[in-house]
């Protein structure tokens, strides 16, 4: 897995799908006009390719999560003022969370998928935003939330998939590595912990 990300590693663990973490350094500066779908879909594959570069006989899974509101794209916070913004311009509005993942071997570019889910964030209180920013969790966090954390008591509604909101789509995990050609790798999407 070319993350550091503890969520990403929850939800392969769950799965029961076995991995090791090397993460991938990469610059996650968006280009100018760039649309989010094809943002995740570059950087999670410029993950895999520096990781695979260092692996070149093994499997490697790369993601890159964005949130999009209102033509724009939200990433990590820089900070906590940056994160109140962030809380802010999506307090009582709907936003897209769009994930990018890319799954290869080597030299070989692979195959990626791109997952969006819908997600609908309660109206937040000058208050509760600054209770949330306080609490340290907006911090290394798309869009400043986790809607697996303290963050999910302002999550009105998810449409699509939970664990791609979370950072990993654990169906498209599982379909790309069914469908990779590799039958060893099928049968280790079919794995249980």
């Amino acid at each position: 897995m070319a993350s550091s990300s503890p969520r990403r590693a929850e939800i392969l663990t769950i799965l029961g799908i076995p991995f090791e973490v090397d993460p991938a350094h990469v610059d996650e500066q968006l280009l100018p006009d760039e649309s989010p779908e094809a943002a995740a879909e570059r950087l999670a594959a410029a993950k895999a390719a520096e990781v695979a570069a260092r692996h070149p006989d093994r499997w490697v899974l790369a993601a890159d999560t964005l949130v999009a509101i209102r033509g724009g794209i939200l990433g990590k916070p820089r900070d906590d003022e940056h994160a109140l913004r962030m809380l802010r311009l999506l307090s009582g509005r709907r936003h897209r969370v769009v994930t990018g993942l890319r799954l290869r071997r080597g030299n070989d570019s692979g195959s990626g998928v791109i997952e969006t889910s819908l997600v609908a964030i309660a109206r937040l209180s000058k208050e509760e935003i600054d209770w949330y920013i306080a609490t340290g969790e907006t911090r290394d966090k798309a869009g400043a939330y986790a809607v697996q954390g303290l963050g999910s008591r302002f999550i009105e509604s998810v449409e699509g998939s939970y664990t791609n909101v979370m950072g990993l789509p654990a169906r498209a995990v599982y379909r790309l590595m069914r469908d990779a050609g590799d039958s060893s790798l099928a049968a280790l999407a079919l794995s249980s912990p």
